[in-house]
């Protein structure tokens, strides 16, 4: 299998992002988005995906944190899609449970080449910290899938507390890439119908 790695730069008069990623590499992870929550989301994304991610990121976070999580998902997508390249080896289906304390999150994944994101996740507290808002996990989290091409279904089983929501939901996620991604010791394209598109 070659190189899972990408780079990609990405600059709006809202953000300004460099990030790089690794998909076969892990343990290293250096995330400044100029968001901390999302920060310590990434680094969980990054830990548990068991791949390695550099961003880089400036915004208008004085407005709102909306703008640069946003365009952190969409450079995020971008990167994977690249990484994967015509997702020749790879197992395609991923699912994972992550609990955090009493919160339970539930991810299945599918490298379909057809961007999608089914997202049922109610917060029991709209903001986490003094400025995150509960809403940007789903804005974050469909920019990555439209711009990966990636079908993913995430569902908040339960919690009482969104900052446990939000990182079982992160959690689950990355182990449901990891074994998504991972080499499948079968040959050829994980597709009926040949293609992944």
């Amino acid at each position: 299998m070659p190189d899972r790695v990408a780079t990609i730069s990405r600059t709006t008069s809202e953000s300004d992002i460099a990030l790089s990623i690794d998909l076969d590499r892990s343990g290293i992870i250096d995330v400044e988005t100029g968001v901390p929550f999302l920060d310590h989301m990434l680094h969980a994304l990054s830990t548990h995906g068991w791949f390695a991610l550099k961003v880089q990121a400036s915004g208008d976070v004085q407005v709102d944190p909306h703008h640069t999580v946003e365009d952190v998902g969409i450079v995020l997508g971008q990167a994977f899609r690249e990484a994967l390249g015509d997702r020749h080896g790879i197992e395609r289906f991923g699912t994972a449970y992550a609990p955090l304390d009493e919160a339970l999150a539930r991810v299945v994944v599918d490298c379909s080449g057809r961007p999608y994101l089914d997202y049922h996740a109610d917060f029991p507290e709209p903001v986490i910290g003094t400025d995150f808002a509960c809403s940007l996990i789903e804005e974050f989290w469909r920019s990555f899938a439209m711009h990966s091409a990636l079908t993913i279904h995430v569902d908040l089983l339960r919690s009482r507390n969104s900052h446990h929501a939000a990182e079982a939901i992160f959690k689950a996620v990355a182990i449901a890439l990891r074994a998504a991604i991972r080499p499948d010791t079968r040959a050829g394209l994980p597709s009926t119908k040949g293609v992944l598109e």
